[in-house]
């Protein structure tokens, strides 16, 4: 495939404009696949500033970058016009110091982070990765204190801490924000799973949605709507409180003892939001249990499922 004059003048005139530049499906707020969000999270920890080109907006762009490059897949990452490389490539060098050195960041401290594993949580990881041959624990913690677990073969570079005969491993930035938590195994009505107590953090509690009703009749509570944008058109959650709209900026000037219900699909990625909020000083803070999925099925039907 050849690359037509006009967009490749315009992707040297973008990489002669900026520095850093991803090329990515979605933007730096919205990454809108799991490479474009892993290569995301690297540079996050490690750069203030960089530009991002969404790919999934200009099909010329799409196409010819993977041209211009002679690179098949997005995300790409360019530093001064040179094509770094794709999320791989970008994870093991921020996983190695590498992507540190090549912005002339601090290298990461890779001492393993103290880790508590309650007796509950050993047993269920335990059970999980029974058949799980050749694969390690893998935790991630983003920046804004969001996580997840994922199994995964073991990387060169990982950061490893053992607790309660547990190796779980972390990337640099995931082992700085691991430090001093404890992961617990909760059981709740719409399934059970690993949780993660921030240390000094104040305890998120579940809410149901019949408490979260009565809590908004009397007027108490503040609804925040961590869902992307295109779920929350399909079933909109009326006065609530849109986090990717507003930015988590609006949300820090409000007193740390406003009354917050996180809401999501299914009440499992506003969990990590709600544990984000409580790590940083919010003290009345509350998970939607179900989310508006358990909304629509117990309190108002006319909210579509999805």
């Amino acid at each position: 495939m050849s690359l037509d004059t006009a967009t490749r003048e315009r992707i040297q005139s973008l990489l002669d404009t900026h520095r850093v530049v991803l090329f990515m499906k979605g933007d730096r707020h919205q990454p809108m696949c799991g490479f474009s969000a892993a290569a995301i999270s690297a540079l996050n920890d490690v750069l203030d500033e960089y530009h991002t080109v969404n790919v999934l907006e200009d099909p010329e762009i799409r196409e010819g970058i993977k041209v211009f490059g002679d690179w098949p897949t997005i995300p790409q990452l360019y530093v001064e016009g040179e094509l770094v490389g794709g999320s791989d490539i970008v994870r093991q060098m921020y996983a190695s110091g590498q992507l540190h050195e090549l912005f002339g960041a601090e290298v990461p401290d890779r001492t393993p982070p103290e880790i508590t594993v309650t007796d509950k949580a050993a047993d269920a990881i335990r059970e999980g990765m029974g058949n799980a041959q050749g694969m390690a624990l893998h935790l991630n913690i983003g920046a804004d204190h969001s996580a997840g677990f994922q199994l995964a073969p073991a990387g060169d570079h990982d950061i490893v801490s053992v607790a309660n005969g547990i190796e779980i491993h972390l990337d640099p930035g995931s082992a700085q924000r691991a430090r001093g938590i404890v992961i617990d195994w909760v059981e709740t009505m719409q399934g059970a799973g690993l949780s993660l107590r921030f240390p000094g953090a104040a305890e998120v509690h579940d809410l149901s949605v019949a408490e979260l009703k009565a809590r908004l009749d009397a007027g108490d509570i503040t609804v925040v709507d961590v869902r992307p944008a295109d779920q929350r058109a399909l079933a909109p959650f009326p006065g609530a409180r849109s986090l990717q709209d507003e930015g988590e900026a609006a949300f820090a000037n409000l007193p740390k003892d406003t009354p917050l219900a996180f809401l999501c699909h299914h009440g499992v990625s506003s969990r990590g939001v709600a544990e984000h909020f409580a790590a940083h000083g919010f003290t009345q803070v509350h998970n939607v249990t179900g989310g508006i999925d358990a909304w629509s099925q117990e309190i108002d039907d006319s909210v579509p499922r999805y």
